[in-house]
């Protein structure tokens, strides 16, 4: 296993950490940097990541994260060279802390891993296959790379490829999941497998118990994405948010229903009427679907989306929501009111400080 040394424009984006701690916020929520292997590693405060969702996932939402401590991370893993460069050059004038570009691995990526580091993004996470063909070039360029696995050995591969980060997503996760391993068991199996490399737990977490349990487990970071969706930043359906607001912990289903544009890959989404019916007629595969084919709605862009389309609700969005894919973990019971993504950030740090505290004297 080799296990990469920081560059020097790494250390950049660093900087002196001890200069950007957080005093009280206007909000009354106190939270002070807490250090861990992956915020040494990256430069940032708080050992939080919001997962990139999807197309919600903007230039506004990756700063306003990065600004508050976090790793803040754009989804732009089907976007024309041209248009990541401008979303990394866009999140460049809104914070001068490091953020982060996604890379979905089912599409061919050199063109856009050579886009994303030639606008200078500080982290490359990819997902969904295999990261060697690309970290050669990430760490050419001096930039961090992680790949989210969803077991120990996939982990292990990914740490021999020179990765420097792994993520290891639990089953609880919102949106597309890589494995059917929970997060309880995964994370520390991926710890075991990889140490001393930095782990990143994704999946079921949504405030900062959850993040100080992953922590718990030897994680060096928590990633969330449902509760980032509930950010002001994420810009999502109303309809959607109100749903997610509404929903209790047994309220996601796990299926490849929503294949349109993403097939054969599982995804947990809100259950929903679309949902219902299609668990009613006994689940049927592809071409045995009803209303297959059928155009749903239309995006802000006025882009038709069709009956079981893999997509990201935002706002502008026209149709029946209920028709729509609604992303959601299984945290999405603990993920609260739509609030700014900065003040997310804050107020999981500050409870997860708490948490950990409290457990380390005892106190209930």
């Amino acid at each position: 296993m080799t296990v990469m040394g920081t560059t020097d424009r790494q250390d950049a984006y660093k900087g002196d950490l001890a200069s950007r701690r957080v005093g009280p916020h206007p909000s009354g929520v106190r939270c002070r940097p807490m250090e861990t292997a992956f915020t040494r590693l990256v430069g940032i405060e708080h050992p939080i990541v919001q997962a990139p969702i999807g197309t919600l996932s903007n230039p506004g939402l990756a700063a306003a994260v990065s600004n508050a401590g976090g790793l803040g991370l754009m989804a732009l893993g089907s976007a024309d060279p041209t248009i990541l460069r401008r979303a990394v050059h866009e999140t460049r004038a809104l914070t001068d802390r490091p953020f982060g570009v996604n890379l979905n691995l089912r599409h061919a990526q050199a063109d856009r891993v050579a886009a994303a580091l030639d606008a200078g993004v500080p982290f490359i996470s990819l997902f969904w296959g295999d990261p060697a063909e690309h970290v050669a070039a990430i760490h050419a360029a001096g930039a961090l790379v992680s790949a989210t696995v969803g077991s120990a050995e996939e982990a292990r591969r990914a740490a021999d490829a020179g990765v420097d980060v792994v993520v290891a997503q639990g089953w609880e996760a919102g949106g597309h999941v890589w494995g059917s391993v929970a997060t309880l068991p995964l994370v520390p199996a991926v710890v075991d497998a990889v140490a001393p490399l930095p782990v990143v737990a994704a999946g079921g977490i949504a405030d900062g118990r959850g993040l100080a349990a992953v922590l718990a487990l030897g994680a060096s970071a928590g990633w969330l994405g449902t509760r980032f969706v509930m950010s002001e930043e994420a810009r999502a359906l109303p309809a959607y948010r109100k749903r997610l607001n509404e929903a209790r912990e047994t309220d996601t289903i796990y299926s490849s229903l929503f294949d349109g544009g993403w097939p054969d890959a599982p995804h947990r989404t809100l259950q929903t009427a679309q949902t219902a019916s299609w668990e009613a007629a006994g689940r049927p595969g592809p071409g045995a679907r009803d209303g297959e084919g059928d155009i749903i709605g239309r995006t802000a862009g006025g882009t038709d989306i069709a009956r079981y389309q893999s997509i990201s609700p935002g706002e502008g969005y026209d149709g029946d929501p209920e028709d729509f894919s609604l992303w959601a973990g299984q945290s999405v019971g603990a993920i609260g009111d739509v609030r700014p993504a900065g003040d997310i950030v804050r107020a999981i740090a500050a409870e997860a400080e708490r948490t950990l505290r409290h457990l380390a004297i005892g106190d209930g």
